[in-house]
């Protein structure tokens, strides 16, 4: 059976939202009225989401870049030419069973020659030298690992002397290049954590910033709020054109941040062409945020609303807290 409202369970639920619109409206017009503290409200949040913003894109540009480069990394076993077929898909059977492992191509002696010539096309001098002679290079085994931290492992099971009966010459991990990949690997590593730090780090910052410049707007408005008080408004009635008024910077400010963030990434891909500005790759960049426009100007505005609803609250607790304790 379904209760039925009572008269008076109506007239509580017209009551309330009877006062919800009060709040609503009064918050609207505080946000209209108040155009000065609402301006240095909105600058301030506008300068949060979009350092948030950046932030994420950044990271996430970073991470692209770093991917890019870990793709690259790779240990070549080059093997003599009397290791037979059947023993070279043993070991890469072998190879394969292990955990880290991406992928493992053969690279045929022909191929490698043709690689070999494809990067130094433009060395006129040594393509004439290598096309004068029997094809010098070995046929190998090309590795990608997963975790590039875990690289090392691969390099052992290489360098077990069953193994390394098979090749001609040593991995290409090695020497120079193991050092280059090694300090390639510890820097993306780095720049991965110096990326979420700084997101964290410049979210908590401007939640701060926020939280006082919606206090400095609270304290402006003190003698509206002790009225109220004498005249018998409730806590939430008081805190809730406020926390109304909150919201609105945070919606204002995250359609404005996305906007400017636009604009910025737009400009730059037009003056840089495909260019890349450091680990920054710009047309990455400019795809990242535009594939991704709505459910990042869905988030900003989430993010808005709760920094600013959440600042409110905290701002005008504190008040209310105060003016209960005199």
């Amino acid at each position: 059976m379904t209760r039925k409202k009572t008269p008076k369970t109506r007239q509580q639920g017209n009551h309330k939202m009877i006062t919800l619109g009060r709040i609503i409206k009064t918050g609207g017009q505080n946000f209209i009225r108040n155009a000065s503290l609402s301006i240095a409200a909105v600058a301030v949040m506008i300068i949060t989401l979009s350092i948030i913003l950046f932030s994420y894109i950044a990271n996430a540009t970073f991470a692209h870049t770093i991917q890019q480069i870990e793709d690259k990394i790779d240990i070549s076993v080059y093997l003599k030419d009397s290791v037979t077929e059947e023993r070279r898909d043993q070991l890469v059977a072998d190879i394969k069973k292990m955990g880290n492992i991406r992928s493992v191509e053969y690279v045929s002696k022909e191929r490698a020659l043709e690689e070999y010539k494809a990067a130094n096309n433009d060395d006129i001098d040594l393509l004439l030298a290598i096309s004068q002679t029997d094809n010098p290079l070995f046929a190998l085994l090309r590795i990608k690992p997963h975790d590039v931290d875990r690289i090392e492992d691969i390099r052992n099971y290489v360098e077990k002397p069953e193994i390394k009966d098979l090749q001609a010459d040593d991995t290409s991990y090695s020497g120079d290049r193991k050092e280059a990949i090694d300090n390639i690997t510890k820097s993306t590593r780095l720049l991965q954590r110096i990326g979420v730090l700084g997101v964290i780090v410049f979210a908590v910052v401007s939640v701060l910033i926020i939280l006082n410049t919606i206090q400095m707007a609270i304290f402006n408005r003190r003698e509206e709020l002790q009225i109220m008080r004498l005249l018998g408004a409730g806590t939430w009635y008081i805190r809730g054109p406020f926390i109304v008024e909150s919201i609105l910077y945070g919606i204002v400010a995250a359609i404005i941040s996305v906007s400017l963030c636009q604009a910025l990434l737009s400009v730059p891909q037009a003056a840089l062409s495909t260019s890349s500005f450091g680990l920054l790759d710009i047309n990455y960049a400019n795809e990242f945020f535009s594939q991704r426009l709505w459910s990042v100007l869905a988030l900003q505005l989430l993010i808005g609303i709760i920094i600013g609803a959440a600042s409110s609250f905290i701002a005008t607790r504190r008040y209310l807290k105060f003016k209960t304790s005199k």
